[in-house]
């Protein structure tokens, strides 16, 4: 958002100088280390039983892990994450109210995954330019590619009948008693899911770079060099991350249905 650099080195000592060519204020890392920690206990609480100051020393451990880890690395003051906390507070306040409104939107709308989609893809390519590559912009069109896929599988689950939301005499929900079984069932569906959606993304990243090269008459011979350029990273990075986050919702779930993991 403002343009100003990395600290200076010296002073400061820098473990990390990949990212030194970005800009430093704010700190996202400092704004996603606040915004989902917090997101995940408003969003969760009053949903699940659980005591609200266990939820706020996780979001406080979280945030504080991540902000003080770039102090440390020598990536961004600490006006920096000052700023970024403060910033990814704002942004809950303002769009924590219409949350509701939001979902209702991406579950019930018929054409909420294309303007979705759309959205997602011009934040993608109009959020921002680089003077130097780096990483920044594969990253943003991932993170957006992921939300996207999300957004739309969990539209697609909605009008198929398969996500059940308990009704509010029903809130908020008891966790299950801790067993064997239950242990053993988790594990099983972490290392199927993450399985699925590592063969997911093999498979999307070797048909959408030779595809992104071919249409844009890029060479691929270096896969590498081919993958820095906008019109080859963008598509490649939100397109398969896009199938990942589908995958995610939908593909993964009903896996677990199928075979009696869910």
């Amino acid at each position: 958002m403002v343009r100003w650099p990395r600290p200076a080195s010296p002073p400061v000592l820098k473990l990390e100088v990949f990212y030194n060519s970005e800009y430093s204020m704010p700190s996202t890392h400092a704004m996603s280390g606040t915004a989902i920690p917090l997101a995940l206990v408003l969003l969760s609480y009053g949903r699940w039983q659980y005591p609200l100051i266990y939820g706020l020393i996780f979001a406080v451990c979280w945030c504080s892990l991540v902000c003080f880890s770039r102090i440390y690395m020598g990536m961004h003051s600490i006006l920096d994450v000052i700023v970024g906390v403060l910033y990814a507070i704002l942004i809950l306040v303002v769009f924590h109210p219409a949350v509701d409104l939001i979902d209702n939107f991406n579950l019930t709308y018929k054409y909420a995954p294309l303007i979705i989609i759309s959205l997602h893809l011009a934040l993608g390519i109009f959020s921002f330019t680089l003077d130097t590559w780096s990483t920044s912009r594969g990253d943003t069109a991932q993170i957006l590619g992921c939300g996207a896929g999300i957004a739309c599988g969990s539209h697609v689950n909605y009008m198929l009948g398969l996500t059940v939301d308990p009704s509010p005499d029903a809130l908020p929900l008891a966790f299950s008693p801790f067993t064997v079984t239950l242990f053993g069932k988790a594990i099983l569906r972490l290392l199927i899911g993450v399985v699925c959606l590592l063969l997911t993304k093999i498979a999307m990243k070797k048909v959408t770079i030779p595809l992104a090269c071919k249409l844009f008459c890029i060479p691929c011979d270096n896969i590498r060099q081919a993958r820095q350029r906008m019109e080859v990273e963008l598509p490649y990075r939100y397109i398969t991350y896009g199938m990942v986050g589908f995958s995610l919702m939908f593909f993964v779930p009903c896996l677990f249905l199928l075979i009696g993991l869910s």
